[in-house]
């Protein structure tokens, strides 16, 4: 049955917000114009026809009955989709009775979710399969990707514009041990294309007695040549022999389904739209910034603000977008004021390399202070600001938006003016007058202490999350080191050991479990617009007009709590970094090929790579659950800035492109942390 609403109120919300505060202070650690519009199309065209090879409209007019489990399973789906006049030709279509509905009785408003075009990049097909045995099935786990494309597989995802197969790993929900609840997530190895519509189907699958599992009672009606078909059940069977046509068999499918991935446009395209707007009141100039104070020692320490043009309806955390006929959000709102804090030398013996920073999780632009240890050893000069939307100042309603998803456009909309503010610190540093026009940041005989025009990007943790996004719409900055980072919020969080106190008062809102699955992957389509999922496919490659691809440096950390290694993977995967080998020592892994996916970083080591760091965790576990302390040791989130060859890796990558083997040809092991 489907879950039924459960009404009620219930408090923690607002309790919640200093143990929030707490935890987001102790895992925070230490991220010309730019060209293009909104409505122009990056690099070649994505925009493919819904649903091209299944001649039928796939919708439904409310809830899908494939899976009793609930309205919108399985999930994502273009059942929940109309014809549209849009970049895939789609637009989604949710079902009121299918939104998840918290204590309040308050369902989540899907509104904004609704001007999408498709689904995440990131989407994870998911869908209950009573009594599913994974091992006996033979459906390939995070441990053996490369599995997943057997041609016997049990799942098949398939891009149904080139005819490729698409790896993945599944697994059963491991945030509940209840049957009627635990549902089948097949994660993709890497983004799925933009615009490009995927089959998804399930065969040969087994219970624990090692019997076939019975189909549902909305797929026996489908399968079944008896008896008229309605419109959706025409167009499932056009599906079920599209995916015969791929996989060469006359398969008998336990069940099959479709959906459209999003297109760069609705992705990027507020972004995009609001950065355009930005830019074009700024003109040639260096934003308005005011020094408010300098603290001498051995490094200077400079604190002051600067301005940024705005598209919010307020610039305190809540602000939204006002969107205009066409979607986008309205401009010319003046401008908002950003705080910026350096850390720069006095009196370098040659200019210092001037980086913008990103802060970790929920954090400020003070973390940027952490890095004045390394300001000497590698001559940076560092300038952070906060990240709103995700900043320190924005947990009060962080919590309030968790116990309320129809809110969660006030996180995503301020996350996306936060990369313009990034920008334009990067600008800020690149200007002659800019910051370096400015006695703080000049030394005694008047010359500037870093290298004016010369910035590159540094983010670690959430800077590492969201700076891959700043990246790929900026033009202030050509290479980024993203330490311990990820995509895919809705991937990460249950990995995380950072989730516990929000998941605290996200769980006390929406209590059935089902729903907070299903919730998480709804706001993941408002997050893939301010984090790394709705922008990487143009980080590296097929960059956005006016923007020049990046060279990205990722610092990946085994075993690590807070971010999980396959999140970080599938990040590389997706901007096709190479990876340093050997990855791991013999043994260290359970992984069949740890870095599945991934080409060797071998002879000419520039361009964009990752580097898996050991530093003696176990290895994190295999299902969607967090690694924690005893079992999985000692954290290692942070422990790459106490590693000297780490940073120096990442200095020689930002300078000019090129990853050193500080490994001696061998895994890159530590025993800092």
């Amino acid at each position: 049955m489907r879950p039924m609403v459960r009404r009620g109120v219930r408090g923690a919300v607002a309790v919640m917000a200093t143990a929030l505060l707490v935890v987001a202070g102790c895992s925070s650690d230490g991220a010309g114009d730019d060209g293009g519009t909104a409505d122009e199309a990056p690099g070649e065209d994505t925009t493919a026809p819904a649903a091209d090879g299944a001649a039928t409209e796939p919708g439904v007019d409310a809830c899908d009955d494939l899976d009793e489990t609930a309205c919108l399973l399985p999930f994502p789906n273009d059942a929940f989709t109309a014809a549209a006049d849009t970049g895939t030709g789609r637009r989604l279509e949710l079902p009121d009775e299918g939104m998840p509905t918290n204590e309040a009785g308050t369902p989540m408003d899907a509104s904004d979710i609704e001007r999408a075009d498709g689904f995440s990049p990131g989407s994870a097909p998911m869908v209950r399969v009573p009594g599913l045995d994974v091992r006996r099935s033979g459906i390939a786990d995070s441990t053996d990707i490369g599995s997943s494309l057997d041609e016997d597989a049990p799942i098949v995802l398939v891009d149904a514009e080139t005819g490729e197969r698409v790896a993945y790993w599944a697994e059963l929900d491991a945030q509940t041990d209840d049957p009627d609840e635990q549902l089948l997530m097949v994660h993709p190895a890497a983004a799925l294309p933009e615009g490009h519509r995927i089959l998804v189907g399930l065969r040969d699958l087994q219970d624990q007695d090692g019997r076939p599992v019975e189909a549902s009672p909305g797929w026996e009606a489908v399968s079944s040549a008896d008896g008229a078909a309605s419109p959706r059940q025409e167009h499932l069977r056009a599906v079920e022999a599209e995916l015969d046509g791929h996989v060469g068999a006359d398969e008998d499918w336990w069940m099959a389904w479709d959906f459209t991935v999003a297109s760069a446009e609705s992705l990027a395209g507020r972004l995009l739209h609001i950065r355009d707007a930005a830019y074009e009141e700024l003109g040639d100039r260096a934003p308005d910034f005011v020094v408010d104070s300098v603290e001498e020692g051995p490094v200077r320490t400079v604190r002051g603000t600067y301005e940024v043009p705005s598209a919010l309806t307020s610039p305190d955390p809540g602000g939204r977008f006002e969107l205009d006929d066409q979607g986008l959000p309205r401009t010319g709102r003046g401008t908002s004021t950003a705080r910026f804090v350096c850390v720069v030398p006095e009196a370098p013996d040659e200019p210092a390399l001037p980086i913008v920073y990103g802060h970790g999780l929920l954090g400020s632009a003070e973390e940027v202070e952490s890095l004045a240890v390394a300001v000497p050893l590698g001559n940076l000069a560092a300038c952070a600001t906060d990240w709103v939307g995700m900043s320190r100042a924005d947990l009060p309603i962080v919590s309030e938006v968790l116990g309320d998803l129809s809110r969660f456009p006030e996180v995503v909309d301020r996350l996306q003016q936060a990369h313009v503010a990034m920008s334009f610190l990067g600008r800020l540093l690149n200007h002659p007058e800019g910051l370096a026009g400015d006695p703080a940041f000049r030394d005694g005989d008047g010359a500037p202490v870093f290298d004016v025009g010369a910035t590159q990007f540094v983010g670690n943790s959430q800077g590492g999350i969201l700076g891959g996004a700043t990246s790929a719409v900026t033009t202030e900055w050509e290479r980024a080191v993203l330490g311990v980072p990820g995509m895919g919020y809705s991937l990460l969080l249950p990995r995380s050991i950072d989730w516990d106190p929000f998941a605290a008062v996200f769980t006390e809102a929406y209590t059935d479990h089902v729903e907070q699955v299903v919730a998480l992957a709804l706001v993941q389509l408002l997050w893939d617009r301010g984090e790394n999922q709705g922008y990487a496919q143009h980080l590296t490659d097929d960059p956005y007009p006016g923007v020049e691809a990046k060279d990205v440096l990722l610092i990946e950390a085994f075993g690590d709590h807070q971010v999980a290694n396959v999140s970080t993977e599938v990040l590389a995967r997706t901007i096709g970094a190479r990876s340093h080998q050997p990855a791991l020592a013999p043994g260290r892994s359970p992984v069949v090929e740890p870095l599945w996916g991934m080409e060797p970083l071998e002879g000419d080591r520039t361009g964009s790579a990752l580097v898996l760091w050991d530093f003696g965790t176990p290895a994190p576990p295999v299902g969607n659950v967090a690694p924690r302390s005893p079992e999985h040791g000692d954290d290692p989130h942070g422990a790459g800035v106490q590693e000297p060859r780490v940073l120096a890796q990442a200095f020689g990558f930002l300078r000019d492109g090129t990853t050193q083997d500080v490994c001696d040809g061998g895994p890159c092991t530590s025993d800092a942390g």
